[in-house]
């Protein structure tokens, strides 16, 4: 099952009174179960092409389907859903709410989908496990290392069961040792649970892990290179 297809999407932005090409003409399709990164230089269109896939942002030109939705002929509530049902986020920021609990954080996206307390409950004991965090659920942002805020970050993008994380620069402020495991945790999390995971980074370390590199240069594919898991 393709989880994303991106025809020819094309992304322009006005800084100045000059027109930016983010991206020209991208064409790219992921199949479910993927591990994959987009690497290239800063202002390459990684991060741009993740939003569009995100649906954070809209296409100046071109297709992007999101599990067979065309994104493009969705409304502003449609696209929200879209987002909240179907599509996890990892950011290098973590984006932790600092007033809420690590339990409490994880559990917000379900919140949002108004699903029962008590699966809340079954899911969140998992999530807790599955990430390494147990004994923490009560710990708020703050009192937690930078490595065990990812950790929140992946269950909280985890928890809905989406068919798609999209985890831009996530080993950015981490140690090479934190941002080893934190590669590992997800590595695993998608061989058991099948869920396609796509990475922008610049991290050599992330490439390396994924199994299908590809390469972006001003906007455009420069290599695409797949390998055995």
């Amino acid at each position: 099952m393709r989880v994303v297809q991106a025809e020819k999407v094309v992304k322009d932005y006005e800084v100045n009174g000059m027109t930016v090409h983010a991206l020209r003409e991208i064409s790219l399709d992921f199949e479910e179960g993927e591990f994959a990164a987009i690497a290239g230089p800063s202002g390459s269109g990684k991060s741009t092409f993740l939003h569009l896939a995100g649906c954070l942002d809209t296409l100046s030109g071109g297709t992007m389907k999101i599990g067979g939705d065309d994104t493009a002929g969705l409304s502003k509530k449609a696209l929200a859903l879209l987002r909240r049902r179907s599509i996890g986020f990892i950011f290098q920021a973590y984006n932790l709410i600092p007033v809420l609990s690590v339990e409490e954080n994880i559990a917000f996206p379900l919140t949002l989908l108004g699903v029962d307390k008590k699966e809340i409950r079954e899911r969140l004991g998992r999530a807790v496990r599955d990430v390494g965090l147990e004994g923490m659920e009560k710990r708020r942002p703050g009192e937690m290392s930078g490595g065990q805020q990812q950790r929140v970050a992946i269950a909280r993008a985890l928890i809905k069961k989406p068919a798609l994380i999209l985890a831009d620069e996530p080993t950015a402020n981490l140690d090479s040792q934190t941002g080893r495991e934190i590669l590992e945790v997800m590595l695993r999390l998608n061989k058991t649970g099948g869920t396609t995971f796509i990475f922008s980074t610049h991290d050599k370390m992330v490439m390396d892990y994924a199994r299908r590199l590809i390469m972006i240069r001003d906007g455009q594919v420069e290599s695409d290179q797949r390998r055995s898991a």
